[in-house]
């Protein structure tokens, strides 16, 4: 598949996710995550080119959340951000690490970024966040929440916050990990890749094995682990206080 294809195949699939969970709206001011990773740079892509020829109209603007991390070159994605048009901004967490940049840890980084974004948001008057986490990603935090948590739940493709005044959304939730990997080969995208001290060692490092492991054995397992997020049986799941019952509580305590 060439360039045009591929850009048109899992456009296609972002505008599926966009209408199914009515993420974009007339007027809509977005603000699109950016880290420098081939996920949000698709994204920011794809967001650009659909402004082309939606029938609505929105605004995009992409932040970057200056970390201080020192293998980001910042000048390569300004560079590669004014080259497509895409008006950009560069902000930084709402508050800064005093330890050493290998203690760094995952629920720190990500917080403060996400505080960062929703605070320029509010600043600038957007109504959407736009964030790059895939169909991967969904289903990778649900086996985390599942194994690790003892629960069932995952990130949602739209997620409403502050009595509605904000939302976030993830126009890539139908897209697979592997079809932006080759998106973001063949539109030659600065692609800046991560040297974090966690990435080799997380657990979603083990998860994402784990599936990749399944899949030999049934291709549609990602989707499957995706589509069962909308298919939930409530009458086959455990109520819990009648788990926590013995028979003779039962018996004695109808």
């Amino acid at each position: 598949m060439n360039m045009n294809g591929q850009l048109y195949f899992i456009t296609k699939k972002v505008g599926k996710a966009i209408w199914d969970y009515k993420m974009l709206r007339e007027g809509d001011k977005v603000l699109i995550g950016i880290s420098g990773g081939k996920d949000s740079l698709s994204l920011v892509k794809i967001m650009k080119e659909r402004t082309k020829f939606v029938p609505i109209n929105y605004e995009i603007i992409a932040c970057y959340v200056d970390m201080g991390f020192k293998w980001v070159n910042t000048n390569i994605l300004i560079e590669y951000l004014e080259k497509e048009s895409i008006p950009y901004v560069i902000t930084h967490p709402a508050e800064e690490w005093k330890g050493e940049e290998e203690d760094f840890g995952c629920f720190w980084c990500s917080w403060n970024r996400r505080k960062a974004l929703f605070n320029f948001a509010h600043k600038i008057g957007c109504t959407k966040i736009a964030l790059a986490h895939h169909m991967d990603d969904i289903i990778e935090t649900m086996l985390l929440n599942l194994f690790f948590q003892g629960e069932i739940g995952t990130m949602q493709p739209y997620q409403e916050m502050f009595n509605g005044e904000l939302a976030i959304i993830r126009p890539l939730a139908y897209v697979e990990e592997k079809e932006i990997v080759r998106l973001a080969t063949k539109l030659d995208l600065p692609v800046i890749m991560s040297e974090c001290p966690n990435s080799q060692t997380s657990k979603r490092k083990l998860i994402k094995s784990i599936v990749e492991e399944l899949t030999k054995h049934n291709k549609n397992v990602k989707k499957n682990i995706f589509r069962s997020l909308q298919r939930v049986r409530e009458e086959y799941l455990l109520d819990q206080f009648k788990s926590e019952k013995t028979p003779e509580d039962t018996l004695h305590n109808p």
